[in-house]
Protein backbone atom coordinates (compact mmCIF):
# COMPACT_ATOMS: atom_id res chain seq x y z
CA UNK A 1 0.00 0.00 0.00
CA UNK A 2 1.18 3.52 -0.82
CA UNK A 3 1.46 6.03 2.04
CA UNK A 4 1.85 9.77 1.57
CA UNK A 5 0.52 12.42 -0.80
CA UNK A 6 0.47 12.49 -4.59
CA UNK A 7 0.03 15.74 -6.49
CA UNK A 8 -2.67 15.11 -9.09
CA UNK A 9 -3.43 17.42 -12.01
CA UNK A 10 -7.22 17.30 -12.04
CA UNK A 11 -8.34 17.55 -15.62
CA UNK A 12 -11.43 19.37 -16.80
CA UNK A 13 -14.62 17.31 -16.62
CA UNK A 14 -13.60 15.22 -13.62
CA UNK A 15 -14.99 15.79 -10.15
CA UNK A 16 -12.61 15.44 -7.21
CA UNK A 17 -14.48 12.24 -6.30
CA UNK A 18 -13.89 10.93 -9.84
CA UNK A 19 -10.16 11.42 -9.32
CA UNK A 20 -10.22 9.44 -6.06
CA UNK A 21 -12.27 6.64 -7.65
CA UNK A 22 -9.92 6.35 -10.63
CA UNK A 23 -6.85 6.43 -8.38
CA UNK A 24 -8.23 3.56 -6.33
CA UNK A 25 -8.23 1.50 -9.51
CA UNK A 26 -4.79 2.67 -10.68
CA UNK A 27 -3.10 2.16 -7.30
CA UNK A 28 -5.22 -0.86 -6.32
CA UNK A 29 -5.92 0.44 -2.83
CA UNK A 30 -9.02 1.79 -1.12
CA UNK A 31 -7.55 4.13 1.48
CA UNK A 32 -7.42 7.36 -0.54
CA UNK A 33 -8.86 10.82 0.11
CA UNK A 34 -8.64 14.25 -1.54
CA UNK A 35 -7.87 17.51 0.21
CA UNK A 36 -10.63 19.80 -1.01
CA UNK A 37 -12.93 19.84 -3.99
CA UNK A 38 -12.34 21.44 -7.35
CA UNK A 39 -15.34 22.14 -9.59
CA UNK A 40 -15.68 19.73 -12.56
CA UNK A 41 -14.90 22.56 -15.02
CA UNK A 42 -11.84 23.65 -13.04
CA UNK A 43 -8.46 22.01 -13.39
CA UNK A 44 -5.09 21.97 -11.71
CA UNK A 45 -3.50 20.95 -8.42
CA UNK A 46 -5.39 18.44 -6.29
CA UNK A 47 -3.24 16.83 -3.56
CA UNK A 48 -4.54 13.32 -2.87
CA UNK A 49 -3.69 11.49 0.35
CA UNK A 50 -2.81 7.79 0.31
CA UNK A 51 -2.80 5.19 3.09
CA UNK A 52 -1.56 6.70 6.36
CA UNK A 53 -1.47 10.01 4.52
CA UNK A 54 -5.28 10.17 4.69
CA UNK A 55 -4.82 11.46 8.24
CA UNK A 56 -3.46 14.59 6.54
CA UNK A 57 -6.67 15.45 4.67
CA UNK A 58 -8.07 17.87 7.25
CA UNK A 59 -4.65 19.48 7.76
CA UNK A 60 -4.03 20.11 4.05
CA UNK A 61 -7.44 21.66 3.39
CA UNK A 62 -6.32 24.44 5.73
CA UNK A 63 -3.54 25.59 3.40
CA UNK A 64 -3.32 28.70 1.24
CA UNK A 65 -4.45 28.20 -2.36
CA UNK A 66 -3.44 29.95 -5.59
CA UNK A 67 -5.42 30.13 -8.83
CA UNK A 68 -5.34 31.56 -12.32
CA UNK A 69 -8.84 32.67 -13.29
CA UNK A 70 -10.48 34.36 -16.25
CA UNK A 71 -13.25 36.76 -15.25
CA UNK A 72 -15.88 37.39 -17.92
CA UNK A 73 -17.60 40.73 -17.37
CA UNK A 74 -21.04 41.65 -18.65
CA UNK A 75 -23.13 38.67 -17.58
CA UNK A 76 -24.32 36.92 -14.44
CA UNK A 77 -25.17 33.21 -14.22
CA UNK A 78 -26.92 31.05 -11.65
CA UNK A 79 -23.71 29.06 -11.00
CA UNK A 80 -21.43 32.11 -11.09
CA UNK A 81 -19.41 30.49 -13.87
CA UNK A 82 -19.76 30.55 -17.65
CA UNK A 83 -21.34 27.09 -17.71
CA UNK A 84 -24.46 28.22 -15.86
CA UNK A 85 -27.73 29.68 -17.04
CA UNK A 86 -27.42 33.37 -17.88
CA UNK A 87 -29.57 35.44 -15.55
CA UNK A 88 -28.64 38.95 -16.68
CA UNK A 89 -26.52 40.69 -19.28
CA UNK A 90 -25.48 44.31 -19.05
CA UNK A 91 -25.98 46.70 -21.93
CA UNK A 92 -23.22 46.98 -24.56
CA UNK A 93 -22.98 50.68 -23.69
CA UNK A 94 -22.25 49.97 -20.02
CA UNK A 95 -19.63 47.38 -20.94
CA UNK A 96 -18.04 49.78 -23.43
CA UNK A 97 -17.83 52.47 -20.77
CA UNK A 98 -15.45 50.36 -18.64
CA UNK A 99 -11.86 51.53 -18.60
CA UNK A 100 -8.84 49.46 -17.67
CA UNK A 101 -8.21 51.81 -14.78
CA UNK A 102 -11.73 51.26 -13.41
CA UNK A 103 -11.41 47.49 -13.83
CA UNK A 104 -8.07 47.41 -12.02
CA UNK A 105 -9.45 49.51 -9.20
CA UNK A 106 -12.49 47.25 -8.84
CA UNK A 107 -10.48 44.02 -8.89
CA UNK A 108 -7.80 45.21 -6.47
CA UNK A 109 -10.40 46.47 -3.98
CA UNK A 110 -10.98 42.84 -3.00
CA UNK A 111 -7.44 42.27 -1.74
CA UNK A 112 -7.59 41.68 2.01
CA UNK A 113 -10.24 40.13 4.25
CA UNK A 114 -13.86 40.23 3.14
CA UNK A 115 -17.12 38.47 3.96
CA UNK A 116 -18.10 36.17 1.12
CA UNK A 117 -21.53 34.59 0.67
CA UNK A 118 -21.07 30.99 -0.55
CA UNK A 119 -22.74 30.18 -3.88
CA UNK A 120 -25.90 28.07 -4.04
CA UNK A 121 -24.08 25.69 -6.38
CA UNK A 122 -21.65 24.38 -3.78
CA UNK A 123 -21.21 21.31 -1.59
CA UNK A 124 -21.80 23.24 1.64
CA UNK A 125 -24.70 22.01 3.73
CA UNK A 126 -27.55 23.96 5.28
CA UNK A 127 -29.74 22.01 7.71
CA UNK A 128 -28.17 18.79 6.49
CA UNK A 129 -28.80 19.43 2.79
CA UNK A 130 -26.21 20.30 0.19
CA UNK A 131 -26.73 23.72 -1.32
CA UNK A 132 -26.17 22.36 -4.83
CA UNK A 133 -28.98 19.82 -4.36
CA UNK A 134 -31.33 22.59 -3.26
CA UNK A 135 -30.24 24.74 -6.20
CA UNK A 136 -30.93 21.94 -8.69
CA UNK A 137 -34.41 21.63 -7.16
CA UNK A 138 -34.96 25.31 -7.91
CA UNK A 139 -34.65 26.42 -4.29
CA UNK A 140 -32.61 29.31 -2.94
CA UNK A 141 -31.88 29.56 0.76
CA UNK A 142 -30.23 32.22 2.85
CA UNK A 143 -26.50 31.69 3.35
CA UNK A 144 -24.41 33.37 5.98
CA UNK A 145 -21.40 35.32 4.78
CA UNK A 146 -18.09 33.72 5.77
CA UNK A 147 -14.82 35.54 6.40
CA UNK A 148 -12.20 34.79 3.74
CA UNK A 149 -9.03 36.59 2.76
CA UNK A 150 -7.58 37.46 -0.62
CA UNK A 151 -3.85 37.68 0.03
CA UNK A 152 -2.94 38.96 -3.42
CA UNK A 153 -4.28 39.51 -6.93
CA UNK A 154 -2.03 39.98 -9.93
CA UNK A 155 -3.87 41.14 -13.05
CA UNK A 156 -2.08 39.38 -15.90
CA UNK A 157 -4.17 40.66 -18.80
CA UNK A 158 -7.16 42.89 -19.46
CA UNK A 159 -8.82 42.22 -22.80
CA UNK A 160 -12.37 43.35 -22.12
CA UNK A 161 -14.75 41.81 -21.41
CA UNK A 162 -12.17 39.35 -20.03
CA UNK A 163 -9.74 39.81 -17.15
CA UNK A 164 -7.05 37.18 -16.48
CA UNK A 165 -5.78 37.25 -12.90
CA UNK A 166 -3.66 35.23 -10.49
CA UNK A 167 -5.25 34.99 -7.04
CA UNK A 168 -3.76 33.80 -3.75
CA UNK A 169 -6.36 33.24 -1.06
CA UNK A 170 -7.34 31.55 2.17
CA UNK A 171 -9.15 28.25 2.45
CA UNK A 172 -12.90 28.38 1.83
CA UNK A 173 -12.65 31.10 -0.83
CA UNK A 174 -14.84 30.61 -3.90
CA UNK A 175 -13.18 32.15 -6.95
CA UNK A 176 -16.52 31.96 -8.79
CA UNK A 177 -18.03 34.16 -6.12
CA UNK A 178 -15.06 36.52 -6.20
CA UNK A 179 -15.59 36.96 -9.95
CA UNK A 180 -19.31 37.57 -9.42
CA UNK A 181 -18.62 40.07 -6.64
CA UNK A 182 -16.11 41.97 -8.79
CA UNK A 183 -18.66 42.14 -11.61
CA UNK A 184 -21.29 43.44 -9.22
CA UNK A 185 -18.94 46.12 -7.92
CA UNK A 186 -18.15 47.25 -11.47
CA UNK A 187 -21.87 47.41 -12.25
CA UNK A 188 -21.67 45.06 -15.24
CA UNK A 189 -22.08 41.71 -13.58
CA UNK A 190 -19.51 38.99 -14.07
CA UNK A 191 -18.82 35.29 -13.92
CA UNK A 192 -15.83 32.98 -13.95
CA UNK A 193 -14.98 31.72 -17.42
CA UNK A 194 -12.12 29.38 -16.52
CA UNK A 195 -10.10 28.34 -13.47
CA UNK A 196 -6.80 26.59 -12.87
CA UNK A 197 -5.53 25.91 -9.34
CA UNK A 198 -1.81 26.56 -9.52
CA UNK A 199 -0.89 25.79 -5.92
CA UNK A 200 -2.30 24.18 -2.81
CA UNK A 201 -0.03 24.61 0.18
CA UNK A 202 3.41 23.42 -1.00
CA UNK A 203 2.03 21.47 -3.98
CA UNK A 204 2.50 23.27 -7.30
CA UNK A 205 1.25 22.97 -10.85
CA UNK A 206 4.72 22.17 -12.19
CA UNK A 207 4.88 18.92 -10.20
CA UNK A 208 1.29 17.77 -10.75
CA UNK A 209 0.61 14.53 -12.65
CA UNK A 210 -2.45 13.63 -14.71
CA UNK A 211 -4.12 10.30 -14.03
CA UNK A 212 -2.67 8.99 -17.30
CA UNK A 213 0.84 9.97 -16.25
CA UNK A 214 0.37 8.33 -12.84
CA UNK A 215 -0.69 5.11 -14.51
CA UNK A 216 2.31 5.17 -16.85
CA UNK A 217 4.74 5.86 -13.98
CA UNK A 218 3.16 3.00 -12.01
CA UNK A 219 3.82 0.65 -14.94
CA UNK A 220 7.46 1.79 -14.97
CA UNK A 221 7.73 0.92 -11.26
CA UNK A 222 8.76 4.47 -10.38
CA UNK A 223 5.64 5.73 -8.61
CA UNK A 224 7.16 5.72 -5.12
CA UNK A 225 9.50 8.51 -6.25
CA UNK A 226 6.53 10.77 -7.02
CA UNK A 227 4.73 10.25 -3.70
CA UNK A 228 5.56 12.78 -1.00
CA UNK A 229 6.17 11.05 2.34
CA UNK A 230 3.95 12.19 5.19
CA UNK A 231 6.76 13.79 7.16
CA UNK A 232 8.01 15.67 4.07
CA UNK A 233 4.72 17.56 3.99
CA UNK A 234 5.83 19.13 7.29
CA UNK A 235 9.42 19.84 6.26
CA UNK A 236 9.02 23.48 7.37
CA UNK A 237 8.68 22.29 10.98
CA UNK A 238 11.79 21.61 13.11
CA UNK A 239 12.63 17.99 13.85
CA UNK A 240 12.76 16.39 17.31
CA UNK A 241 14.21 12.90 17.93
CA UNK A 242 13.38 11.01 21.10
CA UNK A 243 15.95 9.52 23.46
CA UNK A 244 15.70 5.70 23.25
CA UNK A 245 14.44 5.28 26.82
CA UNK A 246 11.46 7.53 26.03
CA UNK A 247 10.39 6.00 22.72
CA UNK A 248 7.50 4.27 24.49
CA UNK A 249 5.93 7.66 25.24
CA UNK A 250 5.51 8.65 21.61
CA UNK A 251 4.75 5.10 20.47
CA UNK A 252 1.68 5.38 22.69
CA UNK A 253 0.88 8.91 21.54
CA UNK A 254 1.71 10.46 24.92
CA UNK A 255 3.06 13.96 25.65
CA UNK A 256 6.75 14.31 26.54
CA UNK A 257 9.03 16.86 28.18
CA UNK A 258 11.76 18.75 26.28
CA UNK A 259 14.52 16.86 28.16
CA UNK A 260 13.12 13.53 26.90
CA UNK A 261 14.02 14.21 23.28
CA UNK A 262 17.51 14.32 21.80
CA UNK A 263 17.30 17.83 20.38
CA UNK A 264 17.62 20.32 23.22
CA UNK A 265 17.69 24.10 23.31
CA UNK A 266 21.00 25.81 23.93
CA UNK A 267 21.81 25.75 27.66
CA UNK A 268 20.15 23.67 30.38
CA UNK A 269 16.42 22.99 30.32
CA UNK A 270 14.76 24.27 33.46
CA UNK A 271 11.28 24.79 34.71
CA UNK A 272 11.53 28.41 33.61
CA UNK A 273 11.92 27.76 29.88
CA UNK A 274 9.66 29.70 27.54
CA UNK A 275 8.14 28.58 24.27
CA UNK A 276 10.72 30.53 22.27
CA UNK A 277 13.62 28.73 24.02
CA UNK A 278 12.58 25.27 22.85
CA UNK A 279 12.98 23.47 19.52
CA UNK A 280 9.80 23.66 17.50
CA UNK A 281 8.33 26.26 19.81
CA UNK A 282 9.60 29.55 18.42
CA UNK A 283 6.82 31.90 17.48
CA UNK A 284 3.14 31.35 16.89
CA UNK A 285 1.21 30.26 13.81
CA UNK A 286 -2.29 31.57 13.41
CA UNK A 287 -2.68 31.86 17.17
CA UNK A 288 -1.72 28.20 17.67
CA UNK A 289 1.37 26.88 19.46
CA UNK A 290 4.25 26.30 17.04
CA UNK A 291 4.68 22.69 15.97
CA UNK A 292 7.46 20.16 15.42
CA UNK A 293 7.98 16.83 13.64
CA UNK A 294 8.68 14.08 16.17
CA UNK A 295 10.62 10.86 15.46
CA UNK A 296 11.55 7.99 17.73
CA UNK A 297 15.22 7.18 18.36
CA UNK A 298 15.35 4.87 15.30
CA UNK A 299 14.17 7.62 12.94
CA UNK A 300 10.56 6.42 12.65
CA UNK A 301 8.26 9.38 12.04
CA UNK A 302 5.69 9.51 14.85
CA UNK A 303 3.69 12.65 14.16
CA UNK A 304 3.23 16.35 14.79
CA UNK A 305 3.52 17.73 18.31
CA UNK A 306 2.99 21.25 19.69
CA UNK A 307 4.78 22.73 22.68
CA UNK A 308 2.43 23.75 25.50
CA UNK A 309 4.25 26.30 27.66
CA UNK A 310 1.61 26.21 30.38
CA UNK A 311 2.29 22.48 30.87
CA UNK A 312 5.97 22.57 29.82
CA UNK A 313 5.59 19.62 27.49
CA UNK A 314 5.04 18.64 23.86
CA UNK A 315 1.53 17.42 23.18
CA UNK A 316 0.45 15.36 20.14
CA UNK A 317 -1.47 17.15 17.40
CA UNK A 318 -1.64 14.28 14.92
CA UNK A 319 -0.09 10.81 15.22
CA UNK A 320 0.81 8.92 12.02
CA UNK A 321 2.80 5.94 13.30
CA UNK A 322 1.26 2.61 14.20
CA UNK A 323 -2.44 2.29 14.77
CA UNK A 324 -2.94 5.75 16.27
Amino acid sequence: MYDGVINVYKEKGFTSHDVVAKLRGILRQKKIGHTGTLDPDAEGVLPVCLGKGTKLCDMLTDKTKAYRAVLLLGQETDTQDAGGQVLRRCSPEMLASLTEEKVREGVMSFVGPYDQIPPMYSALKVNGQKLCDLARAGKTVERKARPVEIFSIVIEEISLPRVTMAVECSKGTYIRTLCSDIGEKLGTGGCMESLVRTRSGSFTLEDALTLGQIEAIRDEGALEDRIVAVDEVFSQYPRLDMKPEYDRLVHNGNPFRPDQCGAKPAGPVSGDETASDLPGASGKSGGRPAQARVYDSTGLFIGIYAYRPERRWYQPVKIFAGGQ
